[in-house]
Parts: structure tokens; C-alpha cells; sequence
């Protein structure tokens, strides 16, 4: 083997120099999605008007890590919000592990859901598919369950630097638009609910979204979408 250049590299000089090193996570992957798709949980809750501690919104990588492990416990990430405005407005976050959600997963996690009265809403963040059952279990439920890959979390895609600004109008904002334009919701321009933003806002059918686009290589404009 030849000592400079021509052979392989000398095992004792780094890989990469002291500026690039330091971006570089000695951490797990698993440690890192479970961290970025619980922030943007909490983030997309803020947004929803709930009231989410900034500790938490604020949490780094490495103290995430320092709490919950390499090997983060599923069980462990769950938490709840109440909503800023009405605080008996109350949402469970629960993250389901690796393996595929069943019936029997669904059942477990309606058992262990306290005061369940008050619970208003569930957001399941799931790595693999749900059967069928698990899914018609979860649509007899009492309140709303709102299902999220983890990979889709991975990314806020409210934070595109292009991202358009939205606008949710209430009933009577929409009933004055069509008055306005003279025409019937079935008129309006469609978002579906699987849209990402429908998703992200957790907009319901026939909620009307205003969206606003400026700078970029286009004019401003405003367009509304209803969903569907």
C-alpha cells in the first residue's frame, strides 16, 4: 500500500474536516423521524389554535434524544392539547409503532384513552398500513381521528419559503362570497380532503380556504378553494 496518494486513505485521517463533522448525526434514524414528525405535530396544533408549550415547540434534537433514547418508545410520545379559545376542546396525539395497525392495536389504544368525554379529537401517526378493521374501528369512535404517516411529518410544508397564506372563512364569510359572485358552493374551485393543507389544518368538507399568492415569479392573486 503506498503511503501518499495513489492507494487507499490513511485509516487514522477523518473522513470529513472539523466544519463538516459537525453536521454530520451520530444519532439513529429512528431517534430523528420520531423527533421532526412529533415537531411538526406540535407545530400543526399550534396552528390549529391549540395551545402547545414553546419548551416543547423548542425541544432540540439532542434533548429530544436526551429524553427519550435512541430507541424512542412509541408509548412515551404520546400527548394532549386543549384548544386556546375553548379549553374544553381537548386532542390526543398517539404514535403507533413499526409494525401494522390492527384491529387489536385500535382496541388497545380506546382502552387506555381517559376522559374520554372531553376528548374532541385523535391524530394516529402510523409507519405502516392500517387493515380495514382497524379502520372501521376507528371510524366508530365518538370523536374524530385524523391518521398521519410518519414520513409525511417529516417536513412542515407550511414553511416553504414559495408557500401561498391561508385564510379559513367562517360560514358567513362564505355565504357572502357566493352571494357576492352569484354562485353555489359546487362552483367554488375544489381542494380535496386528502390535500396536504386539508390535512395539515384539518379543514372539513365545505369549509371554504382563501389563498393568497405573492411575490415569485407571478402576480399577486387570490383564489378560494372549497372542500371537498
Amino acid at each position: 500500500m503506498e503511503a501518499n496518494g495513489g492507494g487507499l486513505e490513511d485509516m487514522n485521517e477523518p473522513a470529513l474536516g472539523e466544519c463538516l463533522s459537525g453536521y454530520v448525526d451520530q444519532g439513529s434514524v429512528e431517534s430523528h423521524r420520531y423527533y421532526r414528525s412529533r415537531r411538526t405535530v406540535m407545530e400543526m396544533l399550534k396552528d390549529r389554535g391549540y395551545s402547545v408549550p414553546t419548551s416543547d415547540l423548542n425541544l432540540t434534537l439532542n434533548d429530544f434524544r436526551a429524553i427519550h433514547g435512541l430507541s424512542p418508545d412509541p408509548e412515551r410520545l404520546r400527548f394532549s392539547v386543549t384548544h386556546l379559545k375553548n379549553p374544553s376542546k381537548r386532542i390526543l396525539v398517539i404514535f403507533c409503532g413499526p409494525g401494522a395497525v390492527k384491529v387489536n392495536t385500535v382496541r388497545s389504544i380506546a382502552a387506555q384513552i381517559v376522559n374520554r368525554d372531553t376528548l374532541k379529537g385523535l391524530i394516529l401517526i402510523i409507519q405502516n398500513p392500517i387493515t380495514s378493521q382497524a379502520q372501521k374501528a376507528l371510524d366508530s369512535l365518538p370523536f374524530k381521528v385524523e391518521i398521519f404517516q410518519i414520513t409525511d411529518l417529516l417536513v412542515n410544508i407550511t414553511k416553504h419559503v414559495l408557500k401561498p397564506s391561508y385564510k379559513f372563512l367562517t360560514n358567513q364569510e362564505k355565504q357572502r362570497l357566493l352571494k357576492k359572485y352569484s354562485i353555489e358552493e359546487k362552483q367554488l374551485p375544489r381542494m380535496l380532503k386528502e390535500d396536504a393543507i386539508a390535512g395539515y389544518y384539518g379543514l372539513q368538507k365545505g369549509q371554504v380556504v382563501k389563498i393568497s399568492y405573492s411575490g415569485g415569479i407571478s402576480d399577486s392573486y387570490v383564489t378560494y378553494r372549497c372542500v371537498w
